[in-house]
């Protein structure tokens, strides 16, 4: 598991917090300064508030360990999910809290806690701050369970292995995990064969123009306006304030020439084009950031991250845009292949906030969205630089092949997880700099930079929806 990015403690300890303890004669001690590790995990609690018909449960579980909500619903006979955004956040403000601590006696609600979190001498228990954690002994734990259950739900991470280095085995995995579904008969029978859309036309004229070194911008703008949608929306791009053009633009080619210039248009029009051949899933997680709105944030990052670098190393600058722009596609493709068991992969995401998505679509699919994505560029044939940037993107020690277009992705989905943008992991390495030939501080003036045009950006990110 990679370490656990909380930061230090940034105000004092909750008084609310304060009291409970005391008045239930609980000895604590406040960890402050470094980041909890990974080897914190099996005794860090985490808890999530969970509701159905019959009212609210909270459960508490190790950080090592994966919450399924199958397994929950045949131990309890009740089908659970996280508790609304609202209701969570007029609870916690009522005591003044930020996050929800493992703490039983801050609720009327029933608990249930994962026996094995009794296995360890020490806990760590949110203070109700971001970041702020407080340890006590097992012996002081117990004194708050008198009225919970306990039983052994949770599954352990070590048992849930997402293939991060094997892409080769990317294609069996996939019609594995599409085979298990169909044998198991889960809401309704899926084909046994991988049914993939077939590329739209405008994009098929549009990947053969990308690698046609003599492509002109009379043959873009000719592609681009026998799709009047896409034109449309080209045109809109380019007259947003975001590029400030002067003047008025008043036609694909005026878009082109005078605004976004030939290698931009191409990119963003095969974005647009492969948006179209699978539509966005209805149900998604909460606090989730649009899936279109977080792959523009990305792409205009890459963008400013790309003209940073220096001129001799640079990758591809339009290849790296439209990397950014399809980072996240393989979680359309999840949606397309398992619609009836989407929703089950939200529901999980919710209940377990302290993990990535590999971990819960690797426990339920046996498979994971940048394993999917991959294999669909391969699959439509477009460059391996893009399958390279989507199967590697969370690997910041990434450096085979095409290394730049994932390192590049990485950085940008880790430099926006800094600022509140997307969820997991922030902690980026010294060495992922180091390979893309950036400073720290030129990094994060790229971020700020695309941050200020925030707005814009999302105004940018409603033509993809």
């Amino acid at each position: 598991m990679n370490e656990l990015a909380l930061e230090a403690v940034t105000s004092p300890v909750p008084s609310v917090i304060q009291k409970m303890l005391s008045d239930s004669g609980i000895a604590w001690t406040l960890v402050d300064g470094q980041p909890l590790t990974a080897a914190d995990a099996s005794r860090t609690i985490q808890a999530v508030l969970l509701e159905d018909e019959i009212g609210a449960l909270m459960v508490l579980f190790p950080q090592s360990q994966l919450l399924d909500l199958g397994r929950l619903a045949e131990l309890t006979g009740r089908k659970l999910a996280a508790v609304s955004e609202e209701r969570l956040a007029s609870m916690l403000g009522k005591h003044r809290l930020a996050v929800l601590p493992g703490l039983p006696i801050l609720t009327s609600s029933p608990c249930l806690y994962d026996e094995r979190l009794l296995l360890e001498p020490t806990l760590l228990i949110s203070s109700g701050e971001p970041g702020g954690w407080l340890e006590l002994g097992v012996d002081d734990f117990r004194k708050m369970l008198t009225k919970a259950s306990s039983n052994a739900f949770g599954e352990p991470l070590a048992n849930v292995r997402p293939n991060l280095d094997r892409p080769a085995d990317d294609g069996k995995e996939i019609t594995r995990a599409v085979q298990n579904f169909t044998a198991r008969r889960i809401q309704q029978r899926l084909e046994s064969t991988i049914e993939i859309p077939p590329l739209a036309a405008t994009a098929q004229k549009i990947i053969k123009l990308r690698v046609d070194p003599n492509a002109t911008i009379d043959d873009i703008t000719g592609v681009v306006e026998t799709d009047p949608a896409l034109a449309a929306q080209v045109v809109s791009w380019a007259a947003s304030p975001y590029y400030a053009s002067p003047g008025k633009i008043r036609s694909v080619e005026d878009a082109i020439v005078r605004v976004l210039g030939f290698d931009l248009v191409i990119n963003l029009a095969l974005g647009l084009a492969l948006g179209k051949t699978m539509s966005l899933p209805k149900d998604h997680p909460r606090h989730a950031t649009p899936h279109w709105h977080q792959s523009i944030y990305v792409a205009a990052v890459i963008e400013g991250l790309t003209r940073a670098m220096p001129r001799a190393s640079r990758p591809e600058a339009g290849l790296t845009y439209l990397a950014g722009l399809l980072h996240n596609f393989g979680y359309l493709l999840l949606a397309h292949l398992f619609p009836p068991h989407f929703q089950l992969i939200c529901r999980h995401l919710e209940v377990n906030p302290h993990l990535q998505h590999d971990f819960v679509e690797q426990h339920l699919l046996g498979v994971t969205r940048e394993q999917m994505g991959a294999w669909l560029m391969r699959y439509w044939e477009m460059p391996e630089e893009l399958s390279t940037a989507l199967r590697f993107q969370h690997d910041p020690g990434y450096t085979g092949e095409h290394a730049a277009y994932a390192n590049l992705v990485c950085l940008a989905i880790r430099l926006l997880r800094s600022r509140g943008i997307g969820s997991g992991d922030q902690h980026i390495p010294d060495a992922l700099f180091e390979h893309l030939e950036l400073s720290r501080d030129k990094a994060e003036a790229v971020v700020s930079k695309v941050l200020e045009a925030e707005a814009l950006l999302r105004e940018l990110a409603h033509q993809f929806d």
